[in-house]
């Protein structure tokens, strides 16, 4: 399963990561490796919950890269 994720760094260096189609499934890591690491945790995590609780997954997301020549 693919979900899109955002990754910022904030002031104080870390690296904080967010699902946008999870709503307030996000977590951080003192490196880009260790947030990438730790939101894959947290997104299992989530849909674990709702699949326990008998809610709606959200499907993965389905991307495509396209070439755009000048």
């Amino acid at each position: 399963m693919h979900y899109r994720i955002t990754i910022e760094q904030d002031e104080d260096g870390m690296f904080i990561v967010e699902c946008p189609s999870l709503p307030g499934c996000l977590s951080q890591g003192n490196t880009r490796e260790e947030a990438l690491t730790n939101i894959k945790d947290a997104i299992r995590g989530y849909l674990e919950s709702l699949a326990k609780h008998g809610e709606v997954v959200p499907p993965p997301i389905e991307e495509e890269i396209v070439e755009v020549l000048r």
